[in-house]
């Protein structure tokens, strides 16, 4: 393929892809350009191909496939894999999830093995329920412990100074069981801005919890050492204030625990626990997860706001994007090989979606309608159904992945399967800038906008796609592009129609439940889970938190996390002009910061 291409990039794509992309010399001078980036890991990737007896003629095609679907924006992988494909780091996971035991030698071994993942360029993820609670006796020394948190602190400590690849700073899950006896203390660990700032933490609740948090009624904690039940606690009293610290802060995020677990096609060789940073892919102990996403604008075809989905070219982009990620899994350079291990065995990818927000307009779709969401719901299934027989085409030719024996594809009928998961809806915060679309399955987050990202950058962010229509119906001009900018929104603007209006209606001005809704219909679906922020305006109630949870368990979600706009001094985006001027420059990663694609940034940025 002629390098003559030319990948058609936004001025903010640019910035991103010079400040920690693209390669550069011992000096630190650029020595890449986007095109190279691009065939860099085409290269690499494809060469994959050769170790399976693919010929030479062959291998080339494959790269210039890939070549061609990243460099027009069609798909991309995760942001590891496109700065260490060919390079010298060659580890292309996003994630991983490390065991605690309860043992000092335990926790400082996990703080190791973080510290060599961070290193490399990957997130972690850690279950912290194993840990004595604080004041349990600690019998070698005749002491007490003092509980899981104090741990995180330590890791959170240690995280700061450790930049992932040498390009960014660290990010890490935290998670605990809500029947560990620390419960309340980490509930509260992220209240106050600023504490645990290189973690998002998530509550790991049953399904009897949520039972007993909607009817009033008690649940058990139990010390994780003995297994012992340890006093009862209101499951009313802790689920509201889940909610509280929620509403306040945008932690913790919940896990339902028991809905993973039911649903990973794994579980005979062993319970999750825990989730990547961002909580869109539960791994098992030193699992990892390799992601891509398909750019759902780039298969919309036909008239401006009456397309239609192209679902040949959909297709065809998930069955090569399926093959992209398995072949990413042989490239890999792993950090630990307990994670080349159980990677080897499980093949786990995570192929998911992006720009969902601009195929709506481009359909003439809004995004709180019904017809949005059965639409949604539609393309899920039908990622899921391609992308599961691409990947058992692909064991016809490579075999099954080898825990498949006993996994729930083997119980559902298939007679091979090449991953045990194929499906994940990621965020896609800093390779959807790259793309030019919006992030993962979020609604718009503003019409203008201020993303605050990479080493203090601001970025100012317009949708073309309303200028498109502005200038069609000859109401675009200066004085309309700063009344838009000084709001983000455009509910104000006069000239455009009540249908217009709501075709372009933003994160905060879309009903809460509507985005439960729509993250409800695509996990249905999704092999791993969805990353998805509920935003709420910032004159939200602690009820509306209450409700979002509530109908998140009942829908079967995974997990859910909310963010009330303004609930932190620092967040990730920022609508309107002033918002240059009132929020300081911040570092934030798009892409692990869970959910800050749509506002959010859990993991704080200082």
């Amino acid at each position: 393929m002629s390098e003559k291409i030319r990948p058609q990039l936004t001025p903010n794509a640019v910035q991103v892809l010079e400040s920690r992309y693209l390669l550069r010399n011992h000096r630190g001078r650029l020595t890449e350009t986007p095109t190279g980036m691009f065939r860099r890991v085409a290269r690499t990737i494809a060469a994959v191909e050769g170790e399976y007896g693919t010929k030479v003629a062959d291998v080339r095609r494959w790269e210039d496939l890939f070549f061609s679907m990243m460099v027009h924006g069609e798909f991309l992988p995760n942001t590891p894999t496109l700065t260490n494909a060919g390079a010298s780091l060659g580890q292309l996971s996003a994630c991983f999830v490390i065991p605690i035991e309860d043992s000092v030698e335990s926790i400082f071994d996990a703080l190791k093995s973080a510290a060599e993942v961070h290193k490399s360029g990957g997130g972690t993820g850690f279950d912290f329920s194993r840990i004595r609670p604080r004041g349990g006796l600690v019998r070698s020394t005749g002491g007490t412990a003092s509980g899981p948190v104090s741990f995180m602190r330590i890791f959170d400590e240690v995280t700061d100074v450790i930049r992932q690849g040498g390009k960014r700073r660290g990010a890490n899950m935290g998670v605990l069981r809500v029947d560990h006896p620390d419960i309340v203390e980490f509930i509260d660990a992220k209240c106050q801005e600023g504490s645990l700032a290189n973690f998002n933490v998530s509550v790991a609740v049953t399904d009897a919890f949520m039972r007993a948090a909607e009817k009033g009624g008690k649940y058990r904690c139990r010390d994780p050492r003995t297994g012992r039940s340890v006093g009862e606690r209101d499951a009313r009293q802790v689920f509201d204030h889940i909610v509280r610290c929620a509403w306040q802060s945008g932690d913790p995020g919940i896990i339902f625990i028991d809905q993973v677990n039911r649903m990973n096609p794994t579980r005979h060789t062993g319970l999750i626990d825990a989730t990547n940073p961002c909580g869109e892919v539960p791994l098992h102990h030193w699992e990892s997860c390799n992601l891509g996403s398909v750019n759902l604008a780039k298969c919309v075809s036909g008239r401006f706001l009456k397309g239609r989905i192209d679902w040949g070219k959909l297709r065809g982009l998930i069955r090569d994007g399926v093959r992209f990620l398995d072949d990413v899994i042989t490239a890999n350079r792993y950090p630990l090989p307990q994670c080349r291990e159980i990677a080897d065995r499980n093949r786990r990818i995570g192929l998911g979606l992006m720009g969902l927000a601009e195929a709506f307009v481009m359909m003439g779709i809004p995004y709180d309608s019904d017809r949005a969401v059965r639409l949604a719901g539609k393309l899920a299934r039908f990622l899921a159904d391609e992308s599961h027989r691409a990947s058992s085409d692909l064991a016809r030719e490579r075999g099954s992945f080898p825990s498949f024996r006993g996994s729930l594809w083997q119980k559902r009928g298939w007679k091979r399967m090449r991953n045990a998961t194929t499906t994940t809806i990621a965020p896609t915060g800093t390779i959807s800038i790259i793309a030019g679309c919006s992030s993962g399955i979020e609604p718009l987050f503003a019409i203008s906008y201020v993303r605050n990202v990479l080493d203090g950058a601001q970025l100012i962010e317009t949708t073309p796609l309303f200028e498109r229509l502005a200038r069609e119906k000859g109401i675009w001009g200066g004085d309309l592009a700063l009344r838009v900018a000084a709001t983000g929104s455009v509910q104000d603007i006069d000239g455009l129609t009540a249908e217009e209006k709501r075709l372009f209606r933003t994160a905060l001005e879309i009903p809460v439940m509507r985005h439960v809704a729509m993250q409800a219909a695509i996990q249905k679906h999704v092999d791993n889970a969805v990353s998805k922020t509920v935003n709420l305006p910032n004159e939200a109630a602690p009820g509306d938190v209450r409700e979002v949870y509530l109908k998140a368990w009942k829908s079967r979600c995974k997990g859910v996390t909310v963010y009330r706009y303004g609930s932190k001094a620092r967040q990730v985006l920022n609508v309107g002009l002033n918002a240059v001027h009132n929020q300081k420059v911040v570092e934030v990663d798009g892409e692990f910061a869970g959910g800050c694609a749509a506002g959010v940034c859990s993991i704080t940025p200082t």
